[in-house]
């Protein structure tokens, strides 16, 4: 059987069939991994869409208040320049921590509430990440901000209550306050040798 002849136009024909086979799995393959433009589109409004956050930061011991608070009004400016907003900001004061973080026992505690896109969110811990005065820092996404304090806010209140309590009450005497004769016994009680004696003899 003779061997078919390939001419220029038959070559070409052939490579042509084999570029459309390759084009059509490789479109095949980008919708399957998400790269359509349909995808790519719809990616960019994901990221440019509003959502609801929830942020707490953990800054170093030997911070100062007013550092924590300019801590605050940068990573503010941050959300601000992606886009968004932050609402409630609570401070929860210096709390022990269960275990060290980078040498520190303690560490100041911060809740913002944040209305921004995702962007503006990875770009604020972002920074974060790379700051030495950020010990950790968590991110949780809600259906909506709870009105008023926290529940973290409501217990330290509670526990500043509790102590002012206690401190209303009267110093406790001192062992060292107990009325003592002038020889050094123990008052109307006898001495302990003389005590011992006497309980044998009854007995």
């Amino acid at each position: 059987m003779a061997k078919p002849k390939w001419t220029s136009a038959s070559r070409v024909s052939a490579l042509d069939r084999l570029d459309m086979r390759l084009l059509r799995r490789f479109a095949a393959w980008t919708v399957r991994r998400g790269f359509s433009r349909r995808d790519r589109q719809g990616n960019e409004e994901r990221r440019k869409t509003v959502a609801l956050y929830e942020h707490v930061f953990l800054a170093r011991q030997d911070l100062s208040p007013q550092q924590v608070e300019a801590l605050v009004e940068q990573y503010k400016s941050v959300i601000e320049a992606g886009g968004g907003s932050v609402g409630r900001v609570e401070n929860w004061g210096l709390k022990s921590l269960t275990y060290r973080i980078k040498k520190n026992r303690k560490a100041y505690y911060t809740l913002m509430d944040i209305t921004a896109p995702a962007a503006a969110v990875n770009e604020m811990e972002r920074q974060q990440r790379l700051s030495e005065d950020v010990l950790r820092f968590m991110t949780i996404k809600v259906e909506k901000h709870e009105e008023g304090p926290s529940a973290m806010l409501q217990k330290r209140d509670r526990d500043d209550r509790d102590r002012g309590d206690r401190g209303d009450r009267p110093p406790r005497r001192d062992r060292d306050d107990r009325p003592r004769s002038f020889d050094g016994d123990r008052g109307d009680r006898g001495p302990r040798r003389a005590r011992e004696e006497a309980e044998g003899a009854s007995a």
